[in-house]
């Protein structure tokens, strides 16, 4: 029986792949901090995706700059992966930002700033009732009858 534990590729733990943005097992978001390990072509990086991104970029333009195509379009696929990646953190925010917002603004919609007259004495118009009226209508209802 081998009894050898796998390594590498051959596991994946929480956000490994398949362009989630979370966490180890999807609980809590990346935020703009988040420290990635990298596995470029020829070296391994440590960053955040702002840093590999301008670091794999670089890395490529050097690449060009001395002939070697093959290794520059590797680092160019790297910092694009890191772009997608910056993008879909950005998009999140964005959708947090804009829930954020459609909250507040229901919830001054509930509160006292919605724009509209309470309900006085049972009567939504806001004709109240004075003192000794009751069952009485209001004055254009009275001006109609």
């Amino acid at each position: 029986m081998n009894m050898k534990r796998m390594r590498g590729r051959g596991h994946r733990h929480g956000g490994g792949g398949g362009g989630q943005q979370f966490r180890h097992g999807g609980h809590q978001p990346m935020s703009r901090n988040h420290v990635f390990d990298s596995n470029g072509p020829d070296m391994r990086l440590r960053g955040t995706a702002q840093q590999l991104f301008e670091k794999y970029l670089q890395l490529g333009r050097d690449a060009t700059g001395v002939g070697d195509r093959v290794m520059a379009e590797s680092y160019f696929q790297h910092a694009e992966h890191y772009f997608r990646i910056l993008n879909a953190m950005n998009q999140q925010q964005q959708q947090h930002q804009h829930r954020r917002h459609q909250q507040a603004m229901a919830e001054a919609e509930a509160g006292d700033g919605s724009g509209e007259q309470p309900e006085v004495n049972g009567h939504a118009n806001g004709h109240a009732l004075e003192p000794g009226q009751e069952g009485e209508a209001p004055p254009e209802a009275r001006e109609q009858a």
